[in-house]
C-alpha cells in the first residue's frame, strides 16, 4: 500500500534508508510510508444498503 513499494528493487522498497521488513504478514512500522493512492477499494454496498432496507421494513412497527 506504499508508493515506494516494489518487488524489483532490494528489500522491496524504492527509499534506500529504509530497514527491511523481514515478516511482511505481522504489523511493522516505517518512517518512510506514503499511501499509495488506490490502494484501498471501497467495497460495493449497494447490497448492504438494499438489506439494511429490507430488514428495516420487515421490523418496522407500522
Amino acid at each position: 500500500m506504499c508508493v515506494d513499494y516494489t518487488t524489483s528493487v532490494a528489500k522491496h522498497c524504492r527509499e534506500p534508508t529504509a530497514e527491511e521488513v523481514h515478516d511482511k504478514t505481522r504489523a511493522n512500522f516505517c518512517d518512510h510510508f506514503k499511501p499509495r493512492a488506490g490502494a484501498y477499494t471501497a467495497p460495493n454496498t449497494a447490497a448492504i444498503s438494499e438489506a439494511q432496507a429490507a430488514l428495516a421494513k420487515l421490523f418496522s412497527k407500522s
